[in-house]
């Protein structure tokens, strides 16, 4: 199994170029791109030449939805100029979301349709949680089992912690999911109260979620990509170093 790295995670930590250079030294051999990255013609090809020179791939990545919605083009063009397979769409900002569970599931066609597009084009297509898709509505229903029942065909890139501080069980979610989860966000928490300066969140196997079991879970259940992730890491060289010897153990 391979791990893959969320360039997200090193976004406050020097130019482009470095971090590449980073993540090759210390084992790595896939990423994660996300829309900052590859905003023009200019930063996609810094960002293509720097994968290139480092030995790395990048086999899947995250888009906006106006960007997707507005410009599949433009995002399929993107996406195979780096060799992607799997397309996810990351986040929905607090004023757009649906709040009951016929706009969740509403929602979810929405972003089915939207993907047709990538689909089409041999792209993989799905949605890639944080926490307020755990949040039950008022009329008793959870975003998330709504987006994937109104959007029967998207896959699923599990932020595996976020569902935990969502207040929900991972395991019970792949169970019920099985085949829809394509990818997963390997992640931690930290124990109550540490890490507060980066914002609770932990390097992979030095937290509290129960990456054992969870990650034996994903693997029967048939995921394909396994992407490193840390929201703030005060020190992403650490985090990527510590993660990575984790995640090998597992």
């Amino acid at each position: 199994m391979m791990f893959s790295y969320q360039l997200y995670s090193s976004r406050n930590y020097g130019p482009l170029p470095a971090t590449l250079k980073m993540l090759a030294e210390v084992g790595y051999k896939d990423t994660e791109g996300f829309g900052g990255l590859y905003s023009d013609d200019a930063t996609l090809t810094e960002l293509a030449d720097g994968l290139k020179a480092n030995g790395l791939t990048m086999s899947t990545g995250h888009f906006g939805l106006p960007m997707i919605e507005s410009d599949p083009d433009f995002v399929i063009k993107t996406a195979k100029a780096v060799g992607m397979k799997k397309v996810y769409c990351p986040h929905l900002m607090p004023a757009d979301r649906p709040r009951d569970g016929a706009g969740w599931k509403a929602f979810g066609a929405r972003l089915e349709k939207a993907g047709a597009p990538l689909v089409a084009a041999g792209l993989g297509f799905g949605w890639h949680n944080h926490d307020f898709e755990f949040a039950g509505c008022a009329d008793g229903t959870v975003p998330m089992y709504q987006m994937l029942t109104g959007g029967p065909t998207l896959e699923w890139e599990m932020d595996v912690a976020w569902v935990v501080r969502g207040g929900s069980d991972p395991l019970a979610w792949i169970k019920a999911f099985k085949g829809r989860i394509t990818a997963a966000h390997v992640k931690d928490i930290a124990k109550k109260g540490e890490n507060l300066d980066e914002d609770g969140w932990a390097d992979v196997g030095h937290g509290v979620v129960d990456w054992p079991a969870i990650m034996a879970a994903l693997k029967a259940a048939g995921v394909r990509y396994y992407v490193m992730e840390h929201d703030n890491p005060a020190d992403d060289r650490r985090f990527a170093t510590r993660s990575l010897a984790a995640g090998k153990g597992l």
